[in-house]
């Protein structure tokens, strides 16, 4: 009897790993094509074998000085103006994050409950519900193809993602505050010089979350930018070399790029993994 668990328990956990490990592979080849074909010297959009035959760095190369044909489409433009709407957005985001889901967690106040629910309802709807609206609210105030647009969308709605900082925020013991506001110490000198310092996983986590966003999206920065091209982010960018007239030109450069994005945002996760992970398992624990 226990032999034939055993076996069982043997077999289920082979046939568990085998099917991670072939969704594994399905889930990483797109990323190894890119990578491998970034280096690729044939010219031709599309080949018929996973490894290039011929290599070369000359498609970074490309990219970043305009050589290749790339003149025309400024990568390096793209992604400062990507870089600097990411970082101010990251940062207005953070900071408003944090404070919405401190008031939330210490406060008590009589409307806390209902702005909550509000907060939580409005979170509930996608976001490019309302692009359209915002683009004419944009328009009528003249920032419509304005890097200032792009921060002022990423960061103003921010406050609504409090869930899970405030779920962390819960879990550190009141008697923090309660001390603190005996020794003299104000709400706010509280949250800045004592909650925050000791709260590295949320802040973490909620930093990464604010970076991305801005970072990798489209829809809304399409919208905005309209036919804009020096005001461009990375994934307009992007998307307009993989255009059927710049295609057979840029394919080669395109691939390095879609490399070169993903750098930034590996490196953030390689290194602040441990609190990320830190941060959203301590942000479930209470809500």
């Amino acid at each position: 009897m226990i032999k034939s668990y055993k076996l069982r328990r043997l077999l289920a956990n082979g046939f568990i790993y085998l099917l991670l490990a072939v969704l594994g592979i399905i889930w990483i080849s797109p990323f190894v094509y890119l990578v491998l074909h970034s280096f690729r010297a044939e010219g031709v959009t599309t080949v018929a074998y996973l490894i290039p035959r011929e290599w070369t760095i000359q498609n970074y190369i490309d990219l970043f000085t305009g050589g290749g044909g790339t003149a025309q489409l400024n990568f390096p433009r793209w992604f400062m103006n990507t870089f600097v709407v990411a970082i101010f957005s990251c940062i207005i985001s953070t900071i408003s994050v944090l404070m919405v889901s401190y008031a939330f967690s210490r406060l008590r106040f009589k409307a806390r409950k209902k702005l909550m629910n509000v907060g939580m309802i409005l979170g509930m709807f996608p976001g490019f519900m309302t692009m359209i609206a915002i683009y004419y609210l944009l328009k009528a105030m003249g920032l419509t193809q304005t890097l200032l647009a792009l921060v002022i969308c990423y960061s103003c709605g921010a406050g609504l993602g409090f869930q899970i900082s405030k779920g962390f925020f819960d879990t550190v013991p009141r008697a923090l505050d309660e001390a603190a506001t005996i020794d003299g110490a104000t709400r706010n000198q509280i949250f800045w010089r004592i909650i925050l310092p000791m709260s590295k996983p949320i802040v973490v986590y909620t930093i990464l979350t604010a970076f991305i966003g801005p970072w990798t999206d489209f829809i809304l920065a399409k919208i905005i930018m309209l036919d804009s091209r020096d005001n461009y982010t990375v994934a307009i960018g992007l998307q307009l070399m993989t255009d059927h007239q710049y295609k057979n030109t840029y394919y080669k450069q395109f691939l390095a790029g879609s490399v070169v994005v993903a750098v930034p945002i590996s490196i953030l996760f390689l290194i602040l993994q441990r609190y990320y992970v830190e941060g959203v398992t301590g942000g479930a624990v209470k809500g």
